[in-house]
C-alpha cells in the first residue's frame, strides 16, 4: 500500500480553535473558552454533586465552523461545564460535568452569569479548517492493518517514521483525532471522538500537566463520555 492510500484511509476533517487575538463581536454566533451567555429559559450554571457551580468552559457556534462532527447533526449550540476540581476519567456526566446541546430551532436567552473564583479566562475563539487530521501512532486509532503497511514502509526505507507522512492537530478542536499524551484509551465500542478541550495558557487552563479534555458520544444512545491524559 502507498504512502497516498494510507493517508486517504486515517484523513479526517476538524475545526481548529484559537483562543482570543482579535476583538469580540459578542454576537450569539461566536464561540468562547471560559464563557458561556446562551442558556434556555429556565436554566442556569449547572450544580456539581456537593451542590457547587460548574465553571463554564467552552461555548460553541457550530453553524458557523467550516466543519462539525456528524455526531453533532441538527445541533446550533454545545456548551461545556466542568467542576473545579476535574471529574475522574470516564466518570458519568451530571455530577462533575455536563454538556449541553440545543437544536437549531431551540429559543436560547442571552445570560450573563459568572462562577465566583473561577480560574478560566474568558477569550473568544478564531476558527481554522484542518483539511486533514491523523491519528497519533502509539493507540492514537491507527487500525492495525494500516500499522503493518506502516512499518513495511519504514523497513523499505521509503519513510523514516510514520510522522514524515501526517500531522496531528493538539489544539482546541471539533473533529479530527483525541491528543493522546499516553498511549490511547477510548471509552469503548461505538463511542465516536468529537472534540477536545487543551491546556491553553491564555485561558488559564492546566489539565494536570499540559493535556487535554477529550469527549466522546456513543452513536445510538447519544450519551457522552469525558477522558483525560497528561504528561
Amino acid at each position: 500500500m502507498d504512502i497516498e492510500t494510507i493517508k486517504q484511509r486515517l484523513a479526517r476533517p476538524a475545526s481548529k480553535f484559537v483562543a482570543g487575538g482579535f476583538r469580540p463581536t459578542h454576537a450569539d454566533d461566536e464561540s468562547w473558552l471560559g464563557r458561556v451567555f446562551l442558556f434556555r429559559p429556565d436554566e442556569d450554571i449547572p450544580l456539581n454533586a456537593a451542590g457547587e457551580q460548574m465553571l463554564p468552559y467552552a461555548q460553541f457556534y457550530l453553524p458557523a465552523l467550516p466543519f462539525s462532527s456528524p455526531m453533532l447533526a441538527g445541533v446550533r449550540v454545545l456548551t461545556v461545564f466542568i467542576s473545579a476540581a476535574f471529574p475522574d476519567e470516564f466518570e458519568p456526566m451530571g455530577g462533575n460535568w455536563l454538556i449541553r446541546e440545543y437544536s437549531t430551532d431551540e429559543p436560547l436567552v442571552r445570560k450573563e452569569l459568572a462562577v465566583p473564583g473561577s480560574f478560566l479566562k474568558p477569550f473568544p475563539l478564531k476558527v481554522e479548517a484542518v483539511a486533514e487530521d491523523y491519528p497519533l501512532w502509539d493507540g492514537g486509532g491507527v487500525p492495525c492493518d494500516l500499522e503493518r503497511e506502516v512499518l513495511a514502509l519504514e523497513r523499505a526505507g521509503h519513510i523514516e517514521s510514520y510522522y514524515d507522512m501526517v500531522t496531528h492537530c493538539y489544539e482546541h478542536k471539533i473533529g479530527g483525532y483525541p491528543s493522546f499524551c499516553q498511549s490511547g484509551v477510548y471509552p469503548g465500542d461505538d463511542f465516536e471522538f468529537v472534540f477536545q478541550i487543551s491546556s491553553d495558557g491564555k485561558i488559564g487552563l492546566n489539565v494536570v500537566d499540559s493535556g487535554s479534555l477529550m469527549f466522546w458520544k456513543h452513536r445510538v444512545t447519544g450519551e457522552w463520555a469525558i477522558y483525560y491524559d497528561f504528561y
